[in-house]
């Protein structure tokens, strides 16, 4: 278990969430945030398939990234925020769900990088479906803060 250094880590984590006009773009959503452990959802949208009828791959790998990004940010001083150094993704199954869940959770917390993983799940009529893992470094920033692209 690992424990987060800010107090308030969960506000903060929602509130840099809904700084991203990507995830917006998107429609995702970000229900869940704990210590080291996040869930992104996503709803099934036409503008977000394929040409296949499933979710796009760069899609499903988008959040995963933020999913696992920001159970890294969970963790980390409160004037600090996390950039992705690199992931890697395997994609298992088809995105073809209703929604999909991405859950990040942290597998190691260091002082500079953090390695986390992200899982993707395709949810249709209650039944979930593994659909992507990923292994994701994370670095920790100081100095830099967040942009509000709402200001």
């Amino acid at each position: 278990m690992h424990k987060p250094h800010d107090p308030d880590f969960a506000a903060r984590v929602r509130t840099s969430f809904g700084r991203q006009p990507a995830m917006a773009l998107i429609g995702a959503t970000l229900p869940v945030v704990e210590a080291g452990y996040t869930e992104i959802h996503l709803p099934r949208r036409a503008d977000l398939l394929q040409q296949h009828g499933y979710i796009h791959g760069g899609v499903v790998g988008m959040i995963a990234d933020s999913a696992a990004g920001y159970a890294a940010a969970t963790l980390i001083p409160a004037e600090a925020s996390v950039l992705t150094v690199e992931y890697k993704i395997n994609l298992l199954a088809p995105a073809d769900g209703q929604l999909l869940i991405a859950e990040g959770s942290v597998l190691r917390y260091g002082r500079t990088l953090i390695i986390t993983r992200g899982e993707v799940f395709a949810v249709q009529d209650g039944h979930k479906t593994l659909c992507a893992v990923m292994q994701q470094t994370i670095m920790t920033v100081h100095g830099k803060k967040e942009i509000n692209h709402k200001e």
